[in-house]
């Protein structure tokens, strides 16, 4: 990126904030940071065809090109936009690269979407070849994928600091995603049964055993009538491994996968 060069040139901070467009305030909020962090910030809108495992979920994913500059014109800060198609950031070779992420990648979403953290990889890592930022910002609402770019930092080895930054939240505890435009008000209204449900694993956690948390949140979703929970899982949030009998010494986090109206909302939550 040309337009970077005078920064790089003057060993000015660069930092990144990588996004699939359709921007919130979720994304803004990683912005915020990195502009007070960084002389400038990078923000990289690219729906990366590697990373879905279902084409009808790319077709459909949202595009708001305009809208997100405008969110981004709000910063007075150096702020580029980044938005290369995908044969030129390929470089003609649309395909992901394999990677080893010492296990972390089989858990959770790796268990149900198929060589999704690999196209994760593949694109971050041209991504911070090109941009060659110092740090780069991520919400902890992918809170795998957070884990994965940091390891794929260290593979690569990598200058590149990752920042986990909080999950947004609307003000009704649903986690902010740009998934959330393709649903209805109604839809959006029953979707809060997933932050509610975390709640409840927390409020519990001390309580109840792995399997009667597991339990209480199958019967939320059992007979529901909009969302159709894919999975529940707590996890180490170390290793991510899922989480059979509770130790005083590790610090978990519950993940939930759902659908609604055929749209896939993830969201998690540390509980102790």
């Amino acid at each position: 990126m040309e337009a970077l060069l005078p920064f790089l040139k003057n060993r000015k901070s660069i930092g990144f904030v990588p996004t699939m467009g359709a921007l919130h305030v979720g994304h803004v909020s990683l912005v915020e940071q990195a502009s007070i962090e960084n002389d400038c910030v990078v923000v990289s809108i690219f729906v990366n065809p590697t990373q879905f495992d279902n084409p009808t979920d790319l077709q459909k994913y949202p595009r708001t090109i305009e809208n997100d500059i405008a969110h981004l014109k709000r910063f007075s800060k150096n702020i580029f936009i980044f938005s290369p198609n995908a044969s030129d950031l390929y470089n003609q070779n649309i395909s992901s690269k394999h990677y080893d992420y010492s296990g972390i990648e089989h858990e959770m979403e790796g268990k149900h979407r198929i060589g999704h953290f690999d196209g994760v990889g593949t694109v971050l890592n041209l991504f911070f070849r090109i941009v060659k930022p110092d740090r780069a910002y991520l919400g902890e609402k992918d809170f795998q994928q957070l884990q994965i770019v940091k390891k794929l930092v260290e593979i690569e080895n990598l200058p590149v600091k990752v920042v986990g930054c909080p999950i947004v939240r609307e003000s009704s505890g649903l986690a902010m995603s740009s998934r959330n435009k393709r649903l209805n008000p109604e839809q959006l209204n029953e979707a809060v049964l997933i932050y509610k449900t975390l709640l409840k694993v927390k409020e519990n956690f001390k309580l109840l055993s792995i399997s009667k948390l597991n339990q209480l949140v199958e019967k939320e979703f059992k007979n529901h009538p909009y969302l159709s929970l894919e999975y529940f899982e707590i996890a180490d949030t170390e290793t991510l491994k899922t989480t059979i009998y509770k130790s005083k010494k590790k610090n978990y986090r519950g993940f939930i996968a759902c659908f609604i109206g055929g749209v896939r909302l993830i969201d998690n939550m540390a509980l102790n």
